[in-house]
């Protein structure tokens, strides 16, 4: 007999070997029928495969949120059956979940086309209605080898070939057609349902290995419900229309090419708002103890292969020779020129906490498949910071930095959605002493800032445990920004040390700590929250002055010059068009406000303001409006600065971007 322990506490006995099925059809005959997949012990499984022991037990219906990877998986296995039917002769490699959908690699030699996934998805919808049972079986790993060599899919059989040997082969068998798989799956074809859509097709490398074979990517989304998909459809509707890549280029912000692949060339108006961010963020730090700092773009290999970053990421280092035979390393990450510069010169526990910070430039290789705008590059800059710390100062520093990341990301513009506390990952430096110490300690720092943070299995850094910010945009999506990680093993390898109050040597803690993270992800980031319609803050051009006649001409250089008096990014428009065909460009291109003058408003030394996305006008005097809009583009901690009657900020370093 095995002992199932159900949600509510209660315990019920069964005959070992009770599917899922069984349990649920003990308890009411319409939860038989609804439940689709059952959790033991924390682990999905098929709901009527047999239980091997007793624990925690949980019967999911297809509408638990925990089901939903499970049902895209499906529609993937689904969608691999309609491409077999359609197109004969054509293998299947790998299918998993992702976020948001899944997608599915072929091995074909004419391409598909978008005209085929209207019918995959038709055929999609065809087996859904068949109602095909899905089955579990175990297989021999040989015999698995040559069933599936025999019937030419030999991408499924190197799969098999790499599993180690004594791990469990199991195929899923779906009507006629089946697959290589772990598992778990919904009973049948039609407890998948049709909300789903196919939605891009892509190329991809065979074990994405850009020298192995290219295979053909099909993506797709899939939900619960009918509604859940089309809500999701409305989304990507607006991510699209917010895509920071078709906004750079219409704002004339940056582009990248072909040349410099991963590189972002930005022109001067995306340059502008990159150094507004970047001040605003110094200014925080400054104001929080900040040192800032600069170390070299290339160094020896000796301090990547001391930190442990050459065997961990050598793959993803550009490296150099010289003629002279040394073997230098374009820098991935700051923290080994950091230590450098706190061992240079004798530390003392009275100059803990040591916070280090630098607009750090890196460089790391990624796949050309994987790079995405702003998103994904090679090339990109970090605001870098490490605080090196005693032990007993881990939590307050953490919990200072929780505080300021929090308030950064608020004036931003971005919402917390949680933080997540990433936990050791499978490959780690350090003992499991360690990680138990530095996990707990990252916690209870958490907590003393007042934030639960969600767990992260194994998501940590291989030389420590982390605490991720993952934010909320204007339309809902997330994005992880920001991160504290907590490091005793680089200060270890790297030989850093401090004078103890005792007389004795110690090693300092190191937390290594971004809010921004990339600016060039954070950027993106930006442009897609506000759509690139910024607040007057962030605006690379704020205010456009639009003359109506060029009787206004020389007035709407006056205009421009007392507005960028007041340390407003300012442009003049005098071309000889009409005043509605400058207002609508100017639009397109974001800027926030336009100041139209005509004959009229020359006359008076008015201006008339109009604001992006109204058709309202507002006339002013023009010392009025210089004034006002100064007040309102001041940035966000300037602005605090002047509401509590804090020391002011001087003009030139608020308009360093200007």
């Amino acid at each position: 007999m095995i002992e199932l322990i159900f949600p509510d506490g209660s315990k019920r006995e069964y005959a070992e070997g009770v599917t899922g099925r069984e349990v649920a059809g003990s308890i009411a005959k319409s939860l038989e029928k609804k439940a689709v997949l059952v959790k033991l012990d924390g682990k999905l499984l098929d709901v009527d495969r047999p239980l091997e022991h007793g624990g925690a037990f949980e019967l999911l219906t297809r509408e638990s949120p925990e089901a939903l990877e499970t049902i895209r998986h499906d529609v993937s296995h689904v969608m691999a059956e309609a491409v077999q039917e359609l197109f004969p002769g054509t293998q299947v490699t790998i299918g998993p979940a992702i976020e948001d959908g899944f997608y599915y690699d072929f091995a074909r030699e004419e391409p598909f086309s978008l005209d085929d996934l209207a019918k995959i998805e038709q055929r999609m919808k065809e087996i859904v209605d068949r109602d095909e049972p899905i089955k579990r079986e175990e297989w021999d790993r040989d015999e698995a080898i040559k069933h599936f060599r025999e019937i030419g899919e030999e991408y499924k059989a190197q799969i098999i070939e790499s599993i180690p040997a004594g791990e469990k082969i199991t195929v899923y068998r779906q009507g006629n057609w089946k697959d290589l798989c772990r598992g778990p799956h919904l009973p049948s074809t039609k407890a998948v349902g049709k909300a789903f859509k196919l939605t891009k097709l892509a190329g991809a490398y065979w074990r994405g290995d850009h020298r192995n074979a290219q295979l053909q990517r099909i993506y797709g989304t899939a939900w619960a419900t009918e509604a859940d998909l089309e809500a999701y459809i409305q989304r990507l509707e607006e991510a699209e229309k917010r895509d920071h890549r078709k906004l750079g280029r219409q704002m004339d912000l940056f582009h990248m090419q072909e040349e410099g692949k991963g590189m972002v060339f930005w022109h001067e108006k995306g340059l502008t708002l990159w150094r507004t961010v970047e001040s605003y963020v110094r200014r925080r730090l400054e104001e929080a103890g900040y040192k800032e700092v600069r170390t070299p773009q290339v160094l020896d290999r000796i301090f990547w292969e001391k930190s442990g970053h050459w065997d961990k990421y050598r793959p993803n280092m550009f490296v150099c020779e010289t003629e002279e035979g040394e073997e230098l390393s374009l820098k991935p990450m700051n923290c080994p020129g950091h230590v450098q510069i706190f061992k240079f010169g004798q530390k003392s526990y009275r100059d803990l906490p040591l916070r280090m910070a630098e607009f750090g430039a890196c460089h790391r290789y990624e796949p050309s498949g994987s790079l995405h705008g702003l998103m994904r590059v090679r090339a990109f800059t970090q605001d870098d910071a490490h605080i090196f710390c005693r032990e007993d100062q881990i939590e307050e520093e953490t919990a200072k930095f929780i505080e300021l990341a929090n308030s950064i990301h608020s004036d931003f513009g971005l919402t917390r959605d949680h933080i997540a506390l990433a936990t050791r990952p499978e490959v780690r430096a350090g003992s499991d002493e360690f990680w138990d110490k530095a996990e707990a300690q990252m916690l209870s720092a958490a907590r003393k800032a007042g934030v639960e943070p969600v767990i992260a299995e194994g998501d940590g850094a291989f030389y420590a445990p982390k605490l991720d910010w993952v934010l909320k945009d204007s339309i809902g999506r997330t994005w992880t920004c920001g991160t504290i990680q907590l490091d005793y093993v680089l200060p270890e390898r790297l030989g850093a040390e401090y004078v103890a109050e005792d007389g004795s040597k110690q090693r300092p803690v190191m937390l290594h700590r971004a809010i921004c993270g990339s600016l060039e992800r954070f950027i993106g980031v930006l442009i897609e929250n506000y759509a690139g319609a910024f607040p007057l803050w962030l605006a690379p051009v704020q205010v456009v002055v639009a003359t109506i006649t060029s009787d206004a001409d020389d007035y709407a250089r006056e205009v421009a010059k007392t507005l960028a008096a007041q340390g407003l990014r300012v442009e003049t428009d005098l071309r000889n068009e009409k005043i509605n065909y400058k207002v609508r460009e100017h639009s397109l291109a974001k800027v926030p406000v336009i100041a139209v003058v005509g004959r009229r408003e020359a006359e008076l030394k008015q201006v008339a303001l109009r604001r992006l996305g109204s058709d309202r006008q507002e006339v002013l005097d023009l010392a009025a409006a210089a004034n006002g809009l100064a007040l309102e583009a001041s940035p966000p901690d300037v602005a605090r600065r002047a509401r509590d009657g804090g020391p002011s900020v001087e003009k030139a370093d608020v308009m360093e971007a200007g």
